[in-house]
């Protein structure tokens, strides 16, 4: 099982996102890291000063590096971005886009979790147009995972396994709004929120979060399965979203469990212990609510107890 660091989705100061990498190149067990502007253009050149020393960095470190497309084209500098980076012929592009579809057809690329892909015909169709691996969307049930790996045995399947959830991008910015600006002056307030913003309901439940035009689950998705469940389900490869907790300790978690140095239970007491202020969830992985915990572990269970 390959372990995948997903882009960072919030917007951290140029110094933070490169030491954050950094520390992940020299320290983190995980296999491929897909880094690059995902959420909003306007964020590029918080990292363009420092991207090619982070490559290198990763690259030097046996990691596997993939660059992300924008999840969403709405300008012409954003189509012209996105058509540059089409261009890369060195590392694999992850498409999160449709548009970034059609300029990668043809060539082999990799498929990010905000193109919904729901069922085995989107797959095999992506696949014919030179996908090779797709990180499906985070509200699939485990059912439709495996029905979607039976359909398509040459596909390298991967999960949303930790991280707030991307559930969906806007062309206006809701984050600025709430913080009295536009969008074209938003003044980045979104740098205020690493963690992105806690929405609440009108009885004051904590409900969604906001990350610039993003919207995001309050909850933290966080699927912890026996290595040979995954095997059953078809799956190749865990992904793991950038929080503001410890990702280095995150991903050697997972990577013991998934070894069989820990069991489950312990993996859910010590991510929780990591990640003490947002709830876990696994809901969608059981066809539940997104939001639910379903302990169906014996030893998950008595962790929760």
């Amino acid at each position: 099982m390959k372990l995948t660091l997903g882009p960072l989705q919030y917007l951290w100061p140029s110094e933070r996102w490169r030491d954050f990498y950094f520390e992940i190149a020299d320290e983190a067990p995980v296999d491929v890291v897909v880094i690059g502007e995902t959420i909003c253009s306007k964020r590029l050149h918080f990292m363009e000063a420092e991207l090619a020393v982070v490559i290198e960095r990763l690259e030097a470190a046996g990691k596997e590096v993939r660059l992300s497309t924008l999840a969403l084209v709405t300008l012409e500098r954003e189509a012209n971005y996105q058509r540059a980076l089409a261009l890369e012929d060195v590392r694999l592009i992850e498409a999160n886009d449709l548009s970034a579809l059609y300029l990668l057809k043809g060539r082999p690329h990799a498929v990010g979790p905000f193109i919904n892909v729901y069922n085995a015909a989107s797959a095999r169709v992506l696949a014919s147009n030179g996908a090779t691996t797709i990180c499906l969307p985070p509200e699939l049930p485990a059912s439709s995972v495996a029905a979607i790996a039976r359909s398509c045995p040459d596909l390298e399947l991967e999960v949303f396994a930790f991280g707030r959830m991307p559930l969906a991008i806007s062309a206006r910015c809701a984050h600025a709004r709430s913080k009295g600006r536009t969008k074209d002056n938003c003044q980045f307030v979104c740098q205020e929120d690493p963690d992105g913003m806690t929405v609440k309901t009108i009885s004051g439940q904590p409900f969604l979060a906001l990350n610039g035009v993003q919207t995001l689950s309050h909850t933290c998705q966080a699927l912890l399965e026996c290595p040979d469940e995954w095997k059953v389900w078809g799956v190749g490869s865990l992904r793991l979203s950038p929080q503001t907790c410890d990702m280095v300790e995150v991903s050697s978690t997972f990577r013991r469990m998934l070894n069989g140095e820990i069991e489950p239970g312990q993996a859910l007491v010590r991510l929780r212990d990591l990640y003490p202020d947002i709830p876990l969830s696994n809901g969608f992985h059981h066809g539940k609510t997104g939001a639910e915990w379903v302990a169906r572990l014996r030893n998950a269970k008595e962790a929760t107890e």
